[in-house]
């Protein structure tokens, strides 16, 4: 069995093989020039067996673009999870998408909410992921020539298939390592590409905390809990995980 850096490598030299065309311009791959800051991520954090699996759909351009951490919102990062490692992006930017690492001023407002609800809800890092862990299906972040992010689900057919059967890959291999009692999509895409990728295991859904989706701009973390809670997720910190 694979462990996650093996797994993850295996996709990062599948991934390099593919292109992609108009009106994709630019794509960032934050698991090659931001490696040792998700090697990090792994080796801290994604050790087997844990409860629960949070996955989403792909990086985004404030968040796991710029720290290599899924939606790795640069502050919480560093001040949360306690790493800020170089990042050099590409040589080939978007003006417009700048790779600054951990000196973008940008925040991730996904990213603020996840983890913001995790800080809240576990108080410190290594409490949230003795249980917890979260990845995103894509690694890849998709630019447009006006700088929009092109999520994954808007590509081509012929493009999707072969993405989709390397993350598909890696999605099954995490789980088998992690062992989790629960796998959960955070919106719509990654819950419909888990249970794709995971035909035999119960996938739950989370609302995905983006400001593009009206009903978590009105308390995301409530809308958490709820999901959590309806899906059989303890999160009641007082008691012990089995």
């Amino acid at each position: 069995m694979m462990d996650l850096i093996t797994t993850t490598e295996t996709l990062k030299s599948k991934l390099s093989e593919l292109r992609f065309s108009a009106p994709v311009v630019h794509v960032y791959d934050p698991l090659d020039y931001a490696w040792n800051n998700y090697k990090t991520y792994l080796e801290r954090f994604g050790v087997p067996p844990r409860e629960v699996v949070l996955i989403g759909m792909n990086p985004g351009p404030w968040g796991m673009v710029q720290t290599g951490v899924p939606f790795g919102d640069p502050r919480i990062v560093r001040d949360w999870m306690g790493f800020c490692g170089e990042v050099r992006g590409p040589l080939l930017q978007h003006p417009k998408r700048p790779i600054l690492g951990f000196k973008c001023l940008r925040r991730e407002i996904s990213g603020q909410r996840l983890w913001g609800w995790a800080r809240e809800t576990y108080t410190t890092a290594e409490a949230f992921f003795s249980r917890f862990f979260v990845l995103n299906y894509c690694p890849l972040c998709f630019l447009e020539e006006s700088g929009r992010n092109r999520t994954p689900d808007k590509l081509s057919r012929s493009e999707q298939e072969p993405l989709f059967a390397a993350c598909d890959r890696a999605l099954v291999d995490a789980v088998a390592y992690l062992t989790p009692r629960w796998v959960i999509g955070i919106g719509r895409f990654a819950t419909e590409r888990a249970r794709c990728a995971l035909p035999g295991i119960e996938v739950g859904t989370i609302p995905h905390p983006s400001p593009a989706n009206p009903a978590a701009n009105t308390g995301w973390d409530q809308l958490m809990n709820q999901a959590l809670a309806a899906f059989g997720v303890e999160t009641d910190t007082t008691s012990e995980s089995d």
